[in-house]
């Protein structure tokens, strides 16, 4: 029986994978695991590698988004257990064991950082994070309990970067809860472009978001 499945979602991470993938392995020593990736149709091969390190990969025939290529993973994922986490390594996976514990009082456990990068996720957590409980709206670091995955992962908005988890677990009255840590130093070409697209991209999420709330 696996106790604990790792989802992680890829787009041209194929230098990160096995530096994540040993770092999970160690921290989740102790328990019965399994590490799935999803990788978003990447042009540098990533999946390959991750062929060579991840238990099971499983490839998008063309770019989905990071939403709903995590709602694939925890969807074939096996165990009691879930936490999905960045490829970048600016996820620790060595927070994984303390979030599992969390889930003995939370059905979804959401790791925020405590310093937010940009201006429009500061801007969202002092809205749509004041009602979910949450200050990292859109960190992809999270604990979640299977049995609730289908009404979690259920993507509906569109791209939200995973934050629409938070949502669905919001209006499901589930318990969420909160680990806040110090992250480590950004990369210097974030996934998800630079600082105006990145920007313009969470603006459009975060309205998503609050449609899906009302």
């Amino acid at each position: 029986m696996v106790e604990i499945s790792v989802v992680t979602a890829t787009w041209c991470e194929r230098e990160n994978i096995p530096l994540l993938v040993e770092r999970i392995r160690r921290s989740l020593r102790e328990f019965r695991h399994e590490i799935i990736v999803v990788d978003d149709n990447s042009p540098d091969g990533t999946w390959r590698v991750a062929l060579d390190y991840a238990d099971k990969v499983i490839v998008n025939e063309e770019r989905l988004g990071q939403t709903l290529s995590l709602a694939k993973g925890i969807a074939a994922s096996r165990g009691e257990f879930i936490v999905t986490i960045d490829a970048d390594l600016e996820n620790p996976p060595e927070l994984i064991p303390r979030l599992i514990e969390m889930l003995d009082y939370y059905d979804l456990v959401v790791a925020s950082r405590s310093k937010l990068p940009r201006i429009t996720e500061i801007l969202a957590s002092k809205t749509i994070g004041r009602i979910l409980g949450v200050y990292d709206v859109y960190s992809n670091f999270k604990a979640l309990k299977s049995k609730y995955k289908e009404v979690i992962a259920h993507v509906k908005c569109g791209e939200t970067f995973g934050a629409e988890f938070i949502v669905n677990a919001y209006k499901s009255n589930l318990r969420i809860g909160e680990l806040v840590y110090e992250p480590p130093p950004r990369r210097s070409n974030p996934r998800i472009g630079g600082a105006i697209r990145a920007n313009a991209r969470i603006i459009l999420a975060t309205i998503r978001l609050t449609l899906c709330l009302a």
